[in-house]
C-alpha cells in the first residue's frame, strides 16, 4: 500500500527552523490583495512597516510555507502527487504573531483517513519561539484513489452556516497578476503561472492559490466583522471547494453565531466566484474570535 498508515502517524515530528521579518509580512499581504487604496489607514496596517500588523494567515506561509510538499515526504506516505490536491487547511493561534520572528517548526503526520475513493493525509505543524508557542496549523491534504484500505473515516468537516442572510456580504477582486505576486511567498508551483501547465492539468488559465484565497477571505472577515483588529483571531478553518482565477471576484458571506461585534464568538462564511453563478471556493469556513 502507498501509504502505511502506521508508519507515517508514528513517525518521529520533523523540525525545522523559521525566520521571518517585515519584509516577509508586507510581501504576503500584498499578495493576498492588501493596500488599495494605498493611503487608507485600515490597508497601511497591513503595508507600511511603522504601522504592520500581522495575519494570522500568515502562519501558512511563514519560512516558505511548504507545509503540503513537506507532508509527501514523510516517512510512508508514497503517492502520485498528480493525485494530491490540497483539501482544507486550520490555523490556531496561540498569540499574535510578531513581525520580526524566529520559531522551531515541529510538523508530523497527525492522521490518515480513509474517505473510500480517496485518503485524506492531516499534517500538523506547530511554531515555539523563546516565549512559547505561537501558532498550530493542520494541513488536509486528498489523495484520490489511495481510500478503500480499512482506516476510520474520520470527522465530518461540514460545517452548515445559520439558514438566514448573512450579516455581513462584501467582494473582493483578484488582480491579474494576483497569483504571480502571491507565490513569491514561496509557493512556485507552476499551475499557478505557467498558462501551457495549467492547461495540461484541465483548466484554461492558472488558478489562484487556494492559500491565497484563503488569506483573502481571512482579512475581509477580519475588516468587515472583527474591526480590522487581527489579535481577535483564535482560530481559522476552511474546506477548499473549487477554484477561482485570477481577474474574478471573490463573493465573502458571514454570518454571527455567538457574541456580539465586540464579545467572543464564531463566524461562518463562504466564498463564491461571482462571475461563474457563485461557484463554491471556500466552504465549511469558521473563524473562531475574542
Amino acid at each position: 500500500m502507498p501509504i502505511d498508515v502506521a508508519k507515517a502517524v508514528s513517525a518521529e515530528p520533523r523540525t525545522a527552523a523559521l525566520t521571518w521579518g517585515h519584509k516577509d509580512i508586507q510581501l504576503y499581504h500584498l499578495g493576498i490583495g492588501a493596500g488599495t487604496p494605498a493611503t487608507d489607514p485600515g490597508e497601511l496596517r497591513y503595508t507600511l512597516e511603522s504601522r504592520l500588523h500581522v495575519l494570522p494567515s500568515f502562519a501558512t506561509v511563514a519560512g516558505g510555507g511548504m507545509a503540503l510538499a513537506g507532508g509527501m515526504s514523510a516517512p510512508g506516505i508514497d503517492v502520485d502527487l498528480a493525485a494530491v490536491l490540497h483539501g482544507g487547511q486550520s490555523v490556531e493561534l496561540h498569540r499574535p504573531i510578531p513581525v520580526d520572528g524566529k520559531a522551531t517548526q515541529k510538523s508530523k503526520v497527525a492522521a490518515v483517513y480513509d474517505k473510500g475513493k480517496a485518503a485524506v493525509i492531516v499534517l500538523r505543524t506547530e511554531a515555539t519561539d523563546a516565549d512559547g508557542p505561537l501558532w498550530t496549523c493542520d494541513t488536509r491534504i486528498y489523495v484520490r484513489g489511495e481510500g478503500g484500505f480499512g482506516g476510520e473515516r474520520g470527522p465530518s468537516e461540514r460545517v452548515e452556516p445559520p439558514a438566514r442572510d448573512p450579516d455581513h456580504t462584501v467582494e473582493r477582486a483578484i488582480r491579474e497578476d494576483q497569483a504571480l505576486l502571491y507565490r513569491l511567498s514561496g509557493d512556485w508551483n507552476p499551475l499557478h503561472a505557467d498558462p501551457d501547465f495549467a492547461k495540461g492539468a484541465g483548466f484554461d488559465r492558472p488558478i489562484l492559490h487556494g492559500l491565497c484565497s484563503y488569506g483573502m477571505v481571512l482579512k475581509a472577515v477580519v475588516d468587515t466583522a472583527l474591526d480590522g483588529d487581527v489579535a481577535r483571531v483564535r482560530a481559522y478553518t476552511t474546506r477548499f471547494a473549487g477554484v477561482v482565477f485570477p481577474g474574478e471576484t471573490l463573493c465573502v458571506r458571514m454570518w454571527r453565531d455567538g457574541g456580539d461585534t465586540d464579545g467572543p464568538g464564531r463566524i461562518h462564511v463562504t466564498a463564491t466566484a461571482l462571475e461563474r453563478d457563485g461557484a463554491p471556493v471556500l466552504t465549511d469556513t469558521t473563524v473562531e474570535h475574542a
